[in-house]
Parts: structure tokens; C-alpha cells; sequence
């Protein structure tokens, strides 16, 4: 029992691996207040696991952090992801390219 739910962590944890590995090899910088800034090292972008609200100003996120289209960058996988600095203020955000 202890054994299966190993697994069963272990093969809902490979999708962000795989997708954390395409935004640290793809050389992904910042937008905006974030410019030239690398996007992510070792575990520092995570996929959102909700829909942000589509504004007139942007994407808006929980807690009510707003993300300028101008910043948000186009996600191959059609997946919402938000990478942090360590103090957890956005460093890049991509997104579906037909949402903006």
C-alpha cells in the first residue's frame, strides 16, 4: 500500500519536472521590472492550478497580483506558470498564447 502511493506521488510529481525543464533549458528571461533576469533555476516555477481572470489590465492572479500581457510570455505547453524570486515576487509568468 505504502508502495503504491509512492508511485502514484512520484508520477503526479514528472509533469512539472518535464515542464520545469523546458522553461531552465529555454534561456527564458523577464519582461518588464524583471528584464534580463533569468526565469527560474532549481525549482523556483510551479504551473498555476486555476484559471487566471482574463482583465483589461492583465492576468490577474489569487491574491490579486496583476500581470500585464506585456509581461506574460507564451507557454508551449498551454499551461499557466508564475516563477518566484526567494522572496516570492514574480520573476516571469507564462501563459497560453491564445489567451491575450
Amino acid at each position: 500500500m505504502l508502495a503504491r502511493a509512492i508511485v502514484i506521488v512520484l508520477l503526479m510529481c514528472i509533469p512539472a519536472i518535464a515542464h520545469d525543464s523546458w522553461i531552465s533549458s529555454g534561456g527564458f528571461r523577464g519582461k518588464g521590472q524583471a528584464a534580463n533576469e533569468w526565469c527560474c533555476g532549481s525549482g523556483d516555477c510551479a504551473p498555476l492550478n486555476y484559471t487566471p481572470i482574463i482583465s483589461a489590465d492583465g492576468y490577474v492572479l489569487r491574491g490579486g497580483e496583476v500581470v500585464p500581457y506585456s509581461e506574460a510570455q507564451p507557454s508551449p505547453d498551454g499551461t499557466y506558470w508564475r516563477c518566484k524570486r526567494p522572496d516570492g515576487t514574480r520573476r516571469c509568468f507564462f501563459a497560453p498564447p491564445s489567451t491575450n
